[in-house]
């Protein structure tokens, strides 16, 4: 309410100061990041649009149909009817492959719980926000929170201490980036550009793709071995697509699906459909309600399953959107569609991770962690990514240096865990949420082993780069 309050300050001062220039029918709330004023229209009487004028009293709540606002109580009935997402809602579901929640997973403590046909909208889980997960932490007691850096401590030695480096810049991509710069078509930041080289790159040493320059000098091939063998692509959180426009222009991909809920401006769409051998799908829909079983287009043919950037669990409910529950099955487990050819996920936003979405509930609960403990996790995993990364990941014996002097003060803590957390440096706080990162990821790299697959996580790109490098890959065992 301050901020806001400051806001409309500076919008009156600049207002009176650009009143002979403003268009009189706009609201005069001044944007300090834009350096200028709002666009929208007034509404009523009143100097501000519905997004900037004061609130009205009464009690808010969020909107049934889009959660990201909040509407007055006493207004829900007639609001509910002109949503500006009702219409999108309404159009979505006259599609097949629009089923609400088929990949939301459960809050239960068995990951398949869910039946097929289900619908988990019956079975609403509270969204756990960063709040709740900071003030649950505050409320641990000194011992309990020990016991919990314990645990943290325990899991990453056992299992996240060989991940490799897998930084690629494949040729193909190289000569992509050099031809766009020469003739100024890149739209993107360059630690962009590295990132989906690096993807690209990763996939091919996995043997998933072929570039376009390999089949080029590789006549004496026979040309059914010259094209890849995933002749679609499925981009999960799209966004504009420029991953996808990367892949296509150098792998020579026929078919690509973008899947994004929200509408983009400059996409690459455009420089895409000028391709006459490529077929483009956008669905705009959320993953969660995404069944590709339905997908007509899609029936038959062997795709790549691809993410840059997934944020928190977006990530899961890619992963359970390509490995469907078979109708046949009775026991509710999930196969590996005989059409995937491979996959391939940049992790980001840990923090965002909710109980109910992730995909390896067991892992946790086997190394005796509880779904409190899993909240508090994704709640450290923010600080991997607050400090400056102008060198290298922080030494984590700074974290264990000082995980020892809590231990030894015990309960001799009397201003409680809150304390603690707040005389944490900023070198090991940091080394506390990679850790829980890593955690998180590797729980989800034992899923996509356990349904049979031939996986692997690796860092695709330096820290100093982007924090965020975890890549997710998987391919078929059986894959040639």
């Amino acid at each position: 309410m301050f901020a806001r309050s400051i806001a409309v300050s500076l919008s009156l001062c600049f207002s009176e100061r650009y009143s002979g220039i403003m268009e009189t029918k706009r609201c005069n709330f001044w944007l300090p990041n834009k350096k200028r004023f709002c666009a929208n229209s007034p509404i009523g009487d009143s100097l501000y649009c519905g997004n900037h004028n004061s609130r009205s009293e009464g009690q808010w709540i969020p909107c049934p149909i889009d959660p990201s606002h909040s509407v007055l109580e006493e207004n829900l009935k007639s609001h509910v009817k002109r949503c500006p997402l009702l219409k999108q809602v309404q159009s979505l579901s006259l599609h097949p492959f629009y089923r609400k929640g088929i990949n939301a997973g459960s809050d239960g403590e068995q990951e398949d719980k869910e039946v097929l046909g289900v619908d988990d909208s019956r079975l609403p889980a509270k969204t756990v926000s960063s709040e709740m997960k900071r003030n649950a932490l505050h409320n641990m007691s000194v011992p309990e929170f020990c016991n919990l850096l314990e645990k943290i401590e325990s899991i990453h030695e056992s299992f996240c201490k060989d991940i490799q480096d897998s930084f690629q810049m494949p040729e193909v991509c190289r000569m992509w980036i050099k031809t766009g710069e020469e003739n100024r078509k890149l739209p993107f930041q360059e630690k962009h550009i590295m990132q989906q080289a690096s993807i690209l790159g990763n996939l091919e040493n996995f043997g998933i793709l072929r570039s376009s320059l390999n089949r080029k000098f590789s006549k004496s091939e026979e040309p059914d071995k010259q094209e890849n063998p995933v002749p679609a692509v499925i981009e999960f959180g799209a966004g504009r697509g420029y991953l996808t426009q990367m892949l296509a222009d150098c792998y020579g991909i026929k078919s690509v699906f973008l899947v994004e809920r929200k509408s983009y401006k400059l996409k690459a769409d455009r420089t895409l459909r000028q391709n006459d051998s490529l077929r483009l799908e956008r669905l705009r829909i959320d993953i969660e309600d995404l069944d590709l079983t339905a997908v007509e287009s899609l029936h038959g043919v062997p795709f790549l399953a691809i993410g840059k950037h997934l944020c928190g669990a977006a990530t899961d409910l890619a992963m359970r959107c390509c490995f469907p529950v078979s109708k046949d099955n009775d026991g509710g487990q999930r196969d590996v569609s005989k059409n995937l050819g491979g996959l391939a996920i940049a992790t980001c936003c840990h923090h965002l991770c909710q109980w109910k979405h992730y995909t390896n509930k067991r892992y946790f609960l086997d190394l005796g962690m509880t779904k409190e403990e899993f909240h508090a996790i994704t709640w450290f995993t923010s600080w991997a990514v607050d400090a400056n990364h102008g060198s290298d990941l922080p030494d984590a014996t700074d974290f264990r240096s000082h995980f020892q002097s809590i231990k030894e003060q015990g309960d001799g803590y009397v201003d409680g865990v809150e304390k603690i957390l707040a005389d944490m440096e900023a070198p090991k706080r940091a080394a506390l949420g990679f850790k829980c990162k890593w955690i998180i990821d590797m729980g989800r790299l034992m899923w996509l082993r356990e349904l049979g697959l031939d996986a692997e996580l690796v860092k695709y790109v330096p820290p100093t780069l982007s924090p965020e490098n975890h890549l997710l890959i998987a391919r078929p065992a059986n894959y040639l």
